[in-house]
C-alpha cells in the first residue's frame, strides 16, 4: 500500500518589496513506499506536482488504451460483416453454379435418348451428314463446354470457401488474443492509476484537504473525473464531484484543486502563509446573488468560471495590483496552470480574479 508524508516545510524570509520577483522554492511533499520507494531512496522525492502530473498521465494513458481497444472491436466488428457478406454472396455463387448444373444434366439426357453413333460421326467427317447428326454434335459440344465451366466454378467457390473458413478462424483467434492482451493492459493500467491517486489523495490529506472523515479518496478529488465534471452545466455542479481546497468552505474541480493545492504550497513556502480565498466554486444560485449585488463585476449566471469551479478570487495582497504577492504569482502561476486573464487586467479590473487552465498546466 502507497503511503504519503510530509517533508518538513521551511518558511521563507519575507516578501521583496513590490514589483520584485523573488525564487519559488520547491513543494515539499515526499511519497514514501513501495509506488516511490526508489525515488526517496535516490534523493528525487515526488512532490504534490509531480504526483498530480502522473495521475493525469496514467489517465491518458488508461483512456488511450481504452480508445484502442473500441477502436479494436470496432475493427472486429466491420471484419465480421464483411465476412458475413462475403458468405452470403457465396451462396448466391452456389446457388448460380446449380442452375448451370441442369442444363449439363439435360443434355446429358437427351444425347443418351439420341445418340451419336460411329455413323453419325464418319458421316459428319464425310461432310454428308443430316441435320439430326449436326444437332446432336452441337449438343454434345456446348455440353462439355458446360461441364467444363461448371467443373472450373466449382473449383474456383471451393477455393473461395476454403480461404474464407480460414479468414474467418484467423480473425476470430487473432481478436479474441488481442483483445485478452489490451484487457490485461488496462487492468494494470486502471491499477497504477488507481495507485497514484490514492497516493495523491493521501498527500492531500496530510496537507490539510478535509475529503472526509474516514479520509478515504473522494471522488472529487481524483482527477480523473474532471472531465465527468464538466459535463454539468454551470453553476450545477455536485458536491460529490468537487475537491474542497485547504482553504475551508471553498472547493474546485479536481485538476483545478490540485494544481491550486500545489500553487498553495508554493506560496506558502514564500510569503509564510497560505493563500486568501474569498471565492471558488459558486453555484448557480451564488452567482446569481452576486450578479444582482455587484453589476459589471460578475459575469452572467451561468456564464462564470467560478460555475466551471475553474476560477478563484484571492486575497491576502494578491487583490492589490503589482503587489510582491500579485507579482509573484503572475510570474509562478502558470507553472501549475493558474493565471490573470486579460480581461481582468482591464475589463473589468480584477486583480483579485485568477483562472485554471489544463491546457496551459500541460505545456509549462
Amino acid at each position: 500500500m502507497t503511503m504519503t508524508s510530509l517533508a518538513s516545510v521551511s518558511v521563507a524570509g519575507s516578501a521583496q518589496a513590490a514589483g520584485r520577483h523573488v525564487a519559488e522554492p520547491a513543494v515539499g511533499v515526499v511519497v514514501g513506499g513501495a509506488g516511490a520507494g526508489a525515488a526517496a531512496a535516490t534523493g528525487n522525492p515526488k512532490n504534490l506536482t509531480e504526483l498530480r502530473k502522473e495521475a493525469q498521465r496514467s489517465a491518458q494513458e488508461l483512456e488511450d488504451a481504452t480508445k484502442a481497444l473500441e477502436k479494436r472491436r470496432t475493427e472486429f466488428a466491420a471484419a465480421e460483416k464483411e465476412l458475413k457478406e462475403k458468405l452470403k454472396a457465396l451462396e448466391v455463387a452456389e446457388r448460380q453454379l446449380a442452375q448451370v448444373r441442369q442444363p449439363v444434366s439435360r443434355l446429358a439426357e437427351l444425347l443418351y435418348q439420341q445418340p451419336v453413333g460411329a455413323d453419325g460421326v464418319a458421316s459428319f467427317m464425310a461432310g454428308d451428314s443430316d441435320g439430326d447428326t449436326l444437332r446432336a454434335l452441337a449438343k454434345v459440344n456446348h455440353m462439355v463446354s458446360v461441364r467444363q465451366y461448371a467443373v472450373e466454378e466449382t473449383s474456383t467457390l471451393t477455393l473461395h470457401t476454403q480461404r474464407l473458413a480460414g479468414y474467418a478462424q484467423e480473425l476470430r483467434a487473432g481478436n479474441l488474443l488481442a483483445e485478452a492482451q489490451m484487457a490485461a493492459e488496462i487492468e494494470l493500467l486502471r491499477k497504477k492509476s488507481d495507485k497514484v491517486v490514492k497516493s495523491l489523495t493521501q498527500a492531500l490529506v496530510k496537507l490539510g484537504i478535509k475529503i472526509d472523515k474516514v479520509e478515504k479518496a473522494a471522488l472529487g478529488c481524483n482527477p480523473l473525473r474532471a472531465a465527468t465534471a464538466n459535463e454539468y452545466p454551470n453553476g450545477l455542479i455536485p458536491t460529490s464531484m468537487l475537491c474542497p481546497l485547504q482553504q475551508r468552505g471553498h472547493s474546485l474541480r479536481a485538476d483545478a484543486a490540485i494544481a491550486f493545492v500545489s500553487l498553495n504550497e508554493a506560496y506558502r513556502r514564500q510569503f509564510g502563509r497560505h493563500m486568501c480565498v474569498t471565492d471558488a466554486y459558486r453555484n448557480l444560485s451564488e452567482q446569481q446573488s452576486i450578479y444582482y449585488r455587484r453589476p459589471g463585476f460578475a459575469a452572467v449566471p451561468g456564464k462564470s468560471n467560478h460555475g466551471l469551479g475553474l476560477a478563484v478570487d484571492l486575497c491576502g495582497g494578491v487583490e492589490r495590483f503589482r503587489s510582491a504577492e500579485f507579482n509573484w504569482l503572475e510570474k509562478y502561476g502558470k507553472k501549475y496552470g493558474w493565471y490573470h486573464p486579460d480581461w481582468a487586467y482591464s475589463s473589468p479590473f480584477e486583480p483579485w480574479h485568477w483562472e485554471y487552465d489544463p491546457k496551459i498546466d500541460s505545456v509549462v
